[in-house]
């Protein structure tokens, strides 16, 4: 690394918070909709992108996912609501991690794509607590990989961007940080965490 990292950006979907994919197709299936069908309208991109930027709520994103359901109006609600009250959960390994950058006496900030329904979810999940900051692209009107968030997440956070070491499993997402000039690590598994320790320079 060009300079040693004085805080850790980590993204929360896929890193910090993982997803168990049985109980979202469980309900795909019980509505007669294939597996995946709902993943794959809800990221269909001309929805999706207003959703993560800010333009649109999270309720009003949901709205249109349904309306593009092979189901009657009443059906197509019930199963994104249902769809949606599974809300992930932790990882409990790398929620350690982050309790050890903390304590070492670096800044944590959970950097992420999401809606206006991040904040309720990380109390959910008893995350608010865990990391110094919360970065949402909903709130800052921009999303990852756009080099923009990553100037605006550093700002806020009051570190340089060559002083920040930015997880995520993404690579697209990991390049438009280097291009910002944090350094990006790709996440894939908690094999990584003595590495991220190191770069973190956090004894081992």
């Amino acid at each position: 690394m060009r300079d040693r990292a004085q805080a850790l950006m980590i993204d929360l979907d896929g890193v910090l918070r993982r997803w168990d994919p049985a109980p979202m197709i469980a309900v795909e299936v019980g509505y007669g909709l294939k597996p995946a069908a709902l993943l794959e309208t809800a990221m269909s991109w001309d929805i999706y992108r207003p959703a993560m930027a800010g333009e649109i709520t999270d309720a009003e994103w949901m709205r249109l996912v349904a309306d593009r359901l092979p189901l009657d109006a009443g059906q197509a609600a019930a199963a994104v609501a249902e769809w949606q009250s599974y809300r992930g959960e932790v990882d409990p390994e790398v929620l350690a991690f982050v309790r050890e950058v903390r304590a070492g006496g670096r800044k944590v900030a959970i950097a992420t794509n999401a809606t206006d329904r991040l904040r309720p979810d990380l109390d959910a999940l008893g995350l608010t607590d865990e990391v110094d900051m919360v970065l949402s692209s909903w709130e800052l009107k921009v999303h990852k990989p756009a080099p923009e968030f990553f100037q605006q997440a550093c700002l806020q956070l009051r570190v340089l961007p060559k002083h920040v070491l930015f997880v995520d499993d993404d690579d697209r997402v990991i390049r438009g940080a280097r291009s910002a000039g944090l350094s990006g690590y790709r996440w894939t598994g908690p094999e990584h965490v003595p590495y991220l320790r190191k770069a973190l320079d956090l004894p081992a």
